[in-house]
């Protein structure tokens, strides 16, 4: 590896190095306070890095890397989703018994393997940033250790996540047997209209993998009962970073496939899309537990991804991009609000817990409902053009009956978000979980910058939408 290839990798080498930093420091000087710094410079410093090597992308580093403008796009994405996680976390886990210093370390790793998985453009780069990704999560969903629910959160997602490893595995070998090649580019270009049965039965299974790490149906069973199990900021990671940077790779690898004109695989995609968007919507109306909606919530949303996805042209890169920076900011919110809330003893996560909150903490409630809104698409929020662009891909792409049904379920959603608003600017009810304490300067900090750039893109859109199609014409 020459030195332009190295400075082509510094936003990774100072990540990884972090990592060893928060590491070492971890075994000769536990500081929780130090330990935090440390890795909130590491992850600013990673993402300034960023801008400061474009100019050397778009590069292919190695056979299993590339560097664009896509995937430094999603590495910032990323890394500043995981710095605003880092953020959220320290007052949470100061409320925890245990050691916190290794959470850290566990957060770092995961991201780094998030951002391996947005710029690989091989099989082998793909599932080694999507183990170091899941090994981190296993961990990172079970801590504190001490904690029983936590602990079973993480033990299903461990057997899931192997099994879906394995499923992987086993579809990239097929896929290989078929064609002799694992890098992206080669695979669009000859086997999507050369593949035979072993070929399809290999992307079956690929399919199946990567439908787990997304959630989307029928792959979903594990969301709820680990977005439950696992701390709040944790679960925010998960539903943000983890897929998303998986979404990237999915898109990455289908983007020289037109899928609508390949028809088994647009049917099994847009099953899948129909299923997430009615399972996740319908399932959602049924709990009272405000994490356990969210985690459906979160399913229907892929499935709404999924009708960008399947639309042609760059313009679905456009779409699927924009979507998930709304969807980033938004969840985030969402579950820095429940972070924010949580207590030593118990979350706040049930919707009788929020009964009231509007007049003890107009601020949070302020903040939480327009979190709520932009994930049901109201306009002057950054998921009203979301789903804008969205609808837009679908219909350019004359998806009507993909379109009708996310136009469906959107008004479903509508619902069970309503539910919790209704609850926080209602009479103050019996069961109050959530700490009664005055709000943290780094939490108020993080939900001021989420909410501002939750109304900035709702109400002018058109920069990042611009640096988005840049970005997509470049991929295309």
């Amino acid at each position: 590896m020459n030195l332009a290839e190295l400075y082509a990798f510094s936003p990774f080498i100072v990540l990884s190095a972090t990592s060893i930093v928060v590491m070492l420091g971890i075994a000769f000087y536990r500081n929780h306070v130090v330990t935090n710094l440390v890795t909130l410079l590491g992850l600013a410093v990673s993402f300034l890095v960023l801008p400061m090597v474009a100019s050397w992308i778009p590069r292919q580093v190695t056979p299993l890397i590339i560097e664009d403008r896509y995937a430094f796009f999603y590495s910032g994405l990323i890394l500043a989703s995981t710095f605003l996680t880092a953020m959220l976390s320290y007052d949470y886990l100061e409320k925890l018994p245990g050691d916190p210093e290794e959470y850290y370390l566990l957060l770092i790793l995961a991201a780094f393997g998030s951002v391996i998985l947005v710029a690989s453009s091989h099989f082998a780069s793909f599932f080694l940033g999507l183990e170091i990704l899941s090994v981190s999560l296993y961990a990172l969903i079970a801590y504190p250790r001490g904690m029983t629910r936590n602990i079973e959160a993480g033990i299903k997602y461990l057997v899931l996540a192997g099994l879906s490893s394995a499923l992987l595995l086993f579809g990239m070998a097929l896929v290989y047997a078929t064609t002799g090649t694992m890098e992206f580019a080669r695979l669009a270009s000859q086997a999507f209209d050369t593949g035979g049965p072993i070929f399809l039965g290999g992307m079956a299974l690929i399919i199946a993998g990567v439908g787990f790490k997304l959630a989307v149906v029928p792959f979903h069973m594990w969301t709820p009962d680990v977005y439950e199990g696992a701390p709040a900021p944790v679960t925010g990671f998960i539903a943000t970073v983890s897929k998303g940077a998986m979404f990237a790779l999915l898109l990455r690898y289908f983007i020289g496939v037109d899928v609508i004109s390949h028809r088994s695989l647009f049917l099994v995609f847009a099953v899948i899309s129909v299923a997430s968007m009615f399972v996740g919507n319908l399932l959602a109306l049924l709990q009272k537990n405000v994490k356990r909606i969210l985690a459906y919530s979160s399913i229907s949303h892929l499935g709404y991804l999924l009708v960008a996805f399947l639309a042609g042209g760059a313009f679905r890169v456009a779409a699927v991009t924009y979507y998930l920076v709304a969807y980033f900011i938004t969840t985030l919110g969402a579950f820095g609000v429940i972070t924010v809330l949580s207590g030593k003893e118990r979350e706040a996560e049930d919707i009788e817990g929020y009964q009231g909150l509007a007049k003890e903490r107009p601020w949070l409630a302020a903040v939480f409902t327009a979190m709520l809104f932009s994930l049901a698409g109201i306009p002057l929020t950054a998921g009203f053009f979301a789903k804008y662009y969205v609808l837009l891909a679908g219909v350019g792409s004359a998806l009507w009956f993909l379109v009708i049904i996310m136009v469906i379920n959107s008004a479903i959603g509508l619902y069970y978000y309503l539910r919790i608003i209704v609850a926080m600017y209602g009479h103050a009810g019996e069961k109050r979980h959530f700490i009664e304490e005055g709000m943290s300067i780094t939490g108020g900090f993080v939900l001021f910058v989420l909410t501002s750039l939750l109304v900035w893109f709702g109400v002018y859109p058109g920069p990042l939408v611009e640096f988005i199609q840049k970005t997509a014409a470049l991929l295309g």
